[in-house]
This record gives structure tokens, C-alpha cells and sequence, in this order.
């Protein structure tokens, strides 16, 4: 059963240079014809779950906020009438700080939108401009400002760690800012240079000058030891919250729970099945005027790749994997499957077992990639 619906905006006004998301420029495409076709996916898909019990609604991208305060009404008003809305709980839109006016926070806040996803990334002109983001610090405390004074309390920013140039004095100075707006959750990633990407062609030229392992290791042990004192909990490897304020879509993932996605390039998983849309907006149109579901790959999951992803899911929160959840699930215990890599892993400390839960360590924190390639059967 769906737990979360997300939806994908493909739209940008500017493409980062770190971003492999499907995404286009918003300039000269069809957007409001986009937005129909949503409505019309997520029409064909609404008899499917509307015995779900539906929790969380996210809206990603691309940038939602790139829309016009009008597509943004037209957008969240084909949500409410095609979505089941009485037991959300958590209603999220991405955002950019320098596209949100006080219309726009005002539309999404009417449309039921109760949680913001802000990204900020960083508080240095110059690591700004090289990461191809528009947004300068004013607009994120101006946008903050709004968006309260509007209404809205649970508001997220991104952060990243490990950029081109960065030094630890100008990490420290991010995480400072970002603590000063006193808000209830926060995302922190290190950069990770994906293919398809500028960064990633610069990289290949030997034109981008990354801080190395070590000093990335460090940073991300300031970022735990400095959320650990403003009263933030670290309930993932890469996210922290007040308490209460946990991203509840997020932990879907992290659950191996199932979830609907609809746009282009959108990834759901439903009834066992995970499965993908056509990405290029055109093709994706196209399918849903044919009156088809726009989707391109479906993957039936085995017991074993289930499995597989309940741990090394399930192990990226602070909490772990649930030992009696495990057993409820797939009538096996952890022990039964993995008993050599649990025992390997215990000894190099990296994980532990309270009887309970399996999780990882502080240390195991750091090599959080290397522990989950374990599981793979």
C-alpha cells in the first residue's frame, strides 16, 4: 500500500552545475500543457489507490517554485481533486529562496502545502556562484521571514559540504548562519560528482579542485557534533530535526514502504513493483494524450532484492533496522540471512546490536556506503 505520493517538476529557471535530476530549462517549454498532463496521470492512476491510506505529499524537481503563482494554483488544485488528502500529514514543495514571493508562499500555503524544502546550500557568494545557484544570503532569510509570517513553521534548508574550494572556516560559517534562523529540520550532503553533470565534465579535465577524503571526513564530524549541540537529532546519515519535525516522506524511503510517483522521470513503487516514467517531456505527453500510463521500466522485486534494500535502507537511520519488523515482514530473522556480515561488521565496529535494532555506529557513519555494500546478496 502507497504510503506517499511525489510529483516531479522538470522545470528550472537555472541548471546547477552538481544536478543529474531530469530537468529543463523552463524557458520556451510547455508548461501549463505539462501540468494537465499530470492531472491526467495522476487521474488513470486514482481508481489504483484510493484505498491507500496516503500520508505525504512532496513535490520535487527541477524547482516547483519555478511555476508562476497561477500554474502553481492549477497544479495544487488538481492534487486535491485527484489525490486522497484526508490523512496527510506532511505536505512538501522544494523550493528555490529567490523564486518564492510572498504570492507564491501565499498560494502554496492556501493549496494545503505545510512543509517547505528550501536549497541553500551554502552562505559564500563565491561557492554559490560556482555551484550555479542564483540566490544570494538575503533571499533566504527575506524568503524565511515570508514564509512565517504567512504561516508556515516546518521549513527545511539543504546544505552541502565538500564543494570545490571550500574550506572548513566557511563550513563552519554555513552551519552558524544556518543555525541562526532556528528552523526545524536540515539536510546536509556532501557533493558527490555525478556523470552527465558540469562539475562532472570539469572533473574529467582535471578542472575541479575537490577538498580531499580527510577534510570532507572532518567536515561531516563538525556537521554531527554542531546539530548535536543547537538540539537538532540526526534521525539519518544526512538529515536532522527538531524534535516532532522528522521528514516523514523521507523515512517512506528509508522504510522500504511503497510510494506513487507521477511526472516525467519519476521513480514509484507499488504492489511490489518498482517502476519508472518516460523522462523527455515530450514522450512523456505524448503517452498520456495515447491515454497510457507514461510509464518506461517496471522491475517485479524478488524476496531477496527486498530484503536487500530493507537493510541497506533501513540502515542509513540513526534508529536501524528493526529486528521484529525484519521478522514480521519476511518470515526470516537478520541472523538467518547475514550472519557472516553481521558478525564481520560487529567486530570492526561499524555496527551494532542492542538485541533490538541493528544500526549503524558513529564510525560507521563515516564509511556508511562501504557497510550497506555488505547486504548485497
Amino acid at each position: 500500500m502507497a504510503r506517499g505520493i511525489y510529483i516531479h517538476i522538470p522545470f528550472c529557471h537555472q541548471i546547477c552545475n552538481y544536478c543529474d535530476f531530469n530537468k529543463v530549462f523552463f524557458k520556451n517549454q510547455p508548461v501549463d500543457e505539462y501540468i494537465e498532463a499530470l492531472g491526467e496521470e495522476m487521474r488513470m492512476w486514482a481508481s489504483d489507490y484510493k484505498d491507500h491510506k496516503i500520508e505525504t505529499v512532496f513535490l520535487g524537481g527541477g524547482t516547483p517554485t519555478a511555476l508562476s503563482p497561477e500554474q502553481l494554483q492549477r497544479l495544487l488544485s488538481l492534487i486535491r481533486m485527484y489525490i486522497p488528502m484526508e490523512h496527510v500529514t506532511e505536505f512538501t514543495s522544494e523550493a528555490n529562496p529567490d523564486e518564492l514571493t510572498e504570492e507564491k508562499l501565499r498560494v502554496l500555503y492556501n493549496g494545503g502545502v505545510n512543509r517547505l524544502s528550501m536549497g541553500v546550500q551554502a552562505f559564500q557568494e563565491e561557492l554559490l556562484r560556482n555551484l550555479g545557484r542564483t540566490h544570494s544570503n538575503e533571499h533566504v532569510f527575506e524568503t524565511i521571514k515570508n514564509a512565517r509570517k504567512i504561516g508556515f513553521e516546518n521549513i527545511s534548508i539543504d546544505l552541502m559540504y565538500g564543494l570545490p574550494g571550500q574550506t572548513m572556516e566557511q563550513w563552519k560559517e554555513t552551519l552558524a548562519y544556518a543555525f541562526s534562523l532556528n528552523l526545524t529540520h536540515f539536510s546536509a550532503y556532501s557533493l558527490i560528482v555525478e556523470p552527465k553533470t558540469i562539475f562532472y565534465n570539469l572533473m574529467v579535465k582535471r578542472k575541479l579542485s575537490l577538498p580531499g577524503e580527510d577534510l570532507e571526513a572532518e567536515m561531516y564530524d563538525v556537521l554531527m557534533e554542531e546539530m548535536k549541540k543547537h538540539g537538532y537529532h540526526q534521525y539519518e546519515i544526512s538529515n536532522f530535526s527538531k524534535p516532532g519535525y522528522p521528514s516523514i516522506h523521507n523515512q517512506i524511503y528509508w522504510d522500504n514502504d511503497e510510494y506513487a510517483g507521477f511526472g516525467a522521470g519519476a521513480h514509484g513503487y507499488m504492489n511490489g513493483v518498482r517502476y519508472s516514467n518516460i523522462g523527455p517531456l515530450k514522450k512523456y505527453m505524448e503517452a498520456i494524450s495515447r491515454g497510457e500510463k507514461p510509464i518506461q521500466q517496471t522491475h517485479v522485486e524478488t524476496k531477496q532484492e527486498k530484503i536487500e534494500e530493507e537493510l541497506f535502507l533501513g540502515l542509513r537511520k540513526t534508529a536501524g533496522v528493526s529486528k521484529k519488523h525484519f521478522y514480521e515482514k519476511y518470515q526470516c530473522t537478520i541472523e538467518n540471512v547475514y550472519e557472516e556480515q553481521l558478525k564481520d561488521l560487529l567486530e570492526k565496529g561499524l555496527i551494532e546490536d542492542d538485541g533490538d535494532f541493528v544500526k549503524l555506529t558513529r564510525k560507521g557513519r563515516f564509511v556508511g556506503n562501504e557497510v550497506f555494500q555488505q547486504f548485497l546478496l
